[in-house]
């Protein structure tokens, strides 16, 4: 066991597959161990480094194995799979891991902690709730428009059909069950309001929140989801890298020495692209109405470009400065007004 280095763990629910390399990658032992089993063997064995694949549960066990002294590293799925031999299966699965975290190159997920992940759920919750209200509103949307009401899209309109549902002359079947779907989207919206209040809450008391709603097109939603769900920015390099890890860059198709950009590549953290993109979109809406600030940059892009692609671009420079800001220390400044 003392000239064991490398340990690759395939995780699961009940029934763990590792394997122990050497320092050059040679097997010294494969493994399969049940839960309490893994969790007594790690504890066991001296001090390595242990690779896992970035699911679910790799960052509990990145926390729980870290206090035994191992190194933790954490690789994306997509990484591994070049490294599988034939036959995929768990012991294939856990030598790939193993093999790959000694690449020089290899990209790795930072672990994160119970505070993060916490705040993850609050917002993936929140996200399940707005889901499941907006599949009920369309569903009364659409078995009331079979009886001749229709109204438009939105949360908005569904006070004008709680209304229509009452006058208009319609079954009693279908008042019953009309009711029963706006008690449910009453629920649904009085349980998102505690979510946002404890959003806007926890957005007041965290300082890097606090930093980054300066910057126009940032609320209390979007700062919280990206110290929820983005790791240390001093691991990027520039901020390039996180508009990148975002999946706001464009695409490649380059070869011989040709540079050919595609659509973003949308490959990365989708909840704060999604809300940059939300943001940049309110900036376009508003401070684009009559062509942006003359000379600004929002101005020049506004005149050749339409607004959905300007409000993407605005989001890559949003991510870039959100690096900047957090890296530095800084709260956002633009005197010159020469984004927007």
């Amino acid at each position: 066991m003392d000239e064991i280095s490398i340990v690759g763990v395939d995780l699961a629910k009940q029934v763990f597959q590792i394997h122990g390399a050497t320092s050059d990658g040679r097997a010294v032992f494969r493994k399969k161990l049940s839960r309490p089993q893994f969790a007594k063997f790690m504890a066991a064995l001296p001090p390595c480094l242990v690779a896992m694949e970035a699911c679910g549960t790799a960052h509990y066990w990145g926390r729980e194995l870290g206090r035994f002294g191992h190194d933790i590293r954490l690789i994306p799925p997509v990484y591994v799979k070049p490294f599988v031999k034939r036959q995929k299966n768990d012991a294939a699965d856990a030598e790939a891991i193993a093999e790959a975290v000694q690449r020089p190159t290899m990209r790795m997920v930072a672990v994160k902690s119970a505070a993060q992940q916490a705040r993850a759920m609050l917002f993936r919750t929140r996200d399940l709730l707005v889901g499941q209200r907006t599949q009920l509103v369309n569903a009364l949307r659409g078995h009331l428009a079979e009886h001749g009401i229709v109204l438009g899209k939105g949360i908005g309109n569904v006070q004008r059909l709680a209304l229509r549902l009452e006058e208009d002359d319609l079954p009693d079947l279908v008042r019953h069950l009309g009711r029963l779907y706006l008690d449910q989207i009453a629920l649904l919206g009085a349980e998102i309001e505690k979510l946002d209040n404890r959003i806007v809450a926890a957005a007041k008391e965290n300082g890097v929140a606090r930093r980054l709603q300066t910057m126009p097109g940032i609320g209390p939603v979007c700062a919280m989801a990206i110290t929820a769900f983005a790791p240390d920015m001093r691991e990027f390099r520039r901020g390039r890298d996180f508009a990148a890890w975002l999946g706001l860059v464009p695409r490649q198709h380059s070869s011989g020495g040709k540079q050919k950009l595609g659509r973003t590549s949308k490959m990365g953290q989708r909840d704060i692209r999604r809300l940059l993109i939300v943001g940049a979109m309110s900036i376009v809406h508003w401070r684009g109405r009559d062509g942006g600030r003359p000379g600004s940059w929002l101005a020049r892009m506004l005149a050749r470009k339409p607004r959905m692609l300007v409000a993407i671009a605005l989001a890559n420079k949003m991510a870039r400065m959100v690096w900047a800001m957090l890296v530095r220390e800084e709260d956002y400044r633009d005197p010159t007004g020469a984004v927007c």
